[in-house]
């Protein structure tokens, strides 16, 4: 089957978040599956010369955007195995940075716009185009008003994956004829209308034959009012056109086994993952103490990640018990400072490493015995599945995909992979670590868990699996 996939981002060439591994990995999976897969992205200024230098220039194209015609360029390399095209154009996307522009509105109608008036000139008619977020959500509405009748679009599909509801590319309805030369009669509550507005990503839930989002218990939680920010009586009506399939991680590129930016190497020893805590003890600054529970967390410092929560209970938890914390992350000011002021508080205990490094990030897997997801929602989360793969413990709430792959441990039964409370509740989540750190102190039991949790599958595989046969169901 042939597909290609429509991106803001991909990893390793841009990243600003889980979309990017996203996009990097699953298109690498179905490919292993034997199915012709592409990707398509713009060509930003920070992609890395180590594949700016590699590009083929394919060609250019002239790409309608309203009244405007502007010129896009046509870039290509082949990254393991996966041909990926850029659209090059200077003036959206000869920027610092991906997204956070005035004019984000019209850099991406452009993209829309771009990935197809692009497929002509590949020699490559997909037969499903799989679009991603708001910023390619426009893709299936394009493909229906304009594209319709020529023959070389004839046949082909659209899928649309939600990665996260609370991102939906909300601009001025003035954008549907200046920007994508959209009929206004779209402009309904049956078409791209969202409060008076245009909402990208309606467009991809209205328009795409199937849509999807990254986890099972998602897909149930954005049926409903308080996760569905307004879409939520769209999302019901799709029936079973909505499937929620839970995202995995690259494998070879997240296996302590191998993994160069670690410590120590490590399969499942214990002994060996002990000295990667050891030494993550001495790089940020703790007590080299193997005995104290070690808790990581590496997130967005932003109010989704349920921080209230935490900053609620940490200095009264810190001072009453022999426990380390390590936090890596950067966002909002305020969260910044005051995990920069707890750590002053607690030196002995908590180190806060306002910074992005994936290094340090991979280095905290590895040396942390439990890793801390309190989220008020988690559509999938990836930070969790690095955490198992690693061996280190997830403490997570029963939110999207933290429901679907943390299941919280069984002491009669000796099953589950981590620990997880439900209510969104700070008592709830000291109960839970508090949990969590007894078993921690019983070494057999613990050696139970770590194993029940790097034993787990975390790898595209299965859900590689799952998206091929939505594929072949739009085609059959």
């Amino acid at each position: 089957m042939k597909i290609l996939f429509a991106a803001a981002e991909v990893f390793p060439f841009i990243k600003t978040g889980g979309l990017a591994d996203v996009i990097g990995a699953l298109p690498k999976a179905l490919h292993e599956a034997g199915h012709d897969v592409r990707i398509v992205l713009p060509k930003y200024k920070d992609i890395p010369s180590r594949f700016t230098d590699q590009l083929q220039h394919l060609g250019e194209m002239e790409v309608p955007v309203g009244w405007r015609r502007q010129y896009g360029g046509i870039e290509y390399l082949v990254h393991e195995g996966v041909p990926v095209y850029f659209i090059d154009n200077e003036y959206y996307f000869g920027r610092d940075g991906v997204y956070g522009y005035g004019d984000d509105g019209e850099r991406f109608a452009f993209l829309n716009r771009a990935v197809l008036e692009l497929l002509p000139r590949l020699g490559f008619r997909p037969d499903v185009l799989h679009c991603h977020d708001w910023h390619t959500a426009m893709i299936p509405l394009l493909l229906k008003e304009h594209f319709r009748e020529d023959e070389a679009y004839q046949g082909i599909r659209t899928v649309y994956t939600i990665h996260n509801l609370l991102y939906q590319g909300i601009f001025p309805r003035e954008v549907l004829g200046d920007l994508l030369s959209v009929p206004d009669h779209y402009f309904t509550a049956d078409g791209v209308e969202y409060y008076g507005n245009v909402s990208f990503m309606k467009a991809g839930l209205v328009y795409a034959d199937h849509v999807t989002t990254v986890s099972p218990t998602y897909a149930s939680e954005i049926r409903t009012p308080y996760y569905g920010y307004g879409m939520d009586g769209l999302l019901r009506s799709l029936g079973d056109r909505l499937t929620g399939i839970v995202n995995g991680i690259d494998a070879q590129l997240y296996n302590p086994a191998t993994d160069d930016q670690i410590y120590v190497k490590y399969r499942s020893s214990l002994a060996k993952k002990q000295q990667n805590k050891l030494e993550l003890q001495r790089e940020v600054g703790l007590p080299e103490n193997g005995a104290i529970p070690l808790i990581g967390m590496v997130t967005r410092l932003v109010e989704p990640k349920g921080l209230d929560l935490l900053t609620r209970i940490l200095d009264e938890w810190l001072h009453n018990n022999d426990v380390q914390f390590v936090l890596l992350g950067t966002g909002d000011q305020s969260y910044e400072n005051w995990f920069r002021e707890a750590a002053f508080r607690h030196p002995q205990k908590l180190a806060a490493k306002i910074l992005f490094s994936d290094q340090l990030s991979r280095r905290i897997y590895a040396g942390s015995d439990l890793f801390l997801m309190p989220s008020r929602f988690e559509p999938c989360g990836i930070s969790q599945l690095l955490a198992l793969r690693y061996g280190s413990i997830p403490v997570v709430r029963e939110t999207g995909g933290l429901n679907d792959t943390v299941h919280s441990y069984n002491e009669y039964t000796r099953e589950g992979n981590g620990f997880s409370f439900h209510n969104f509740n700070a008592h709830d989540l000291l109960y839970t670590l508090n949990r969590a750190v007894s078993f921690y102190r019983q070494p057999e039991i613990w050696a139970g868990i770590v194993k029940n949790a790097m034993a787990g599958d975390y790898s595209w595989q299965q859900s590689a699996k799952q998206y091929a046969e939505i594929y072949a169901r739009l085609q059959a």
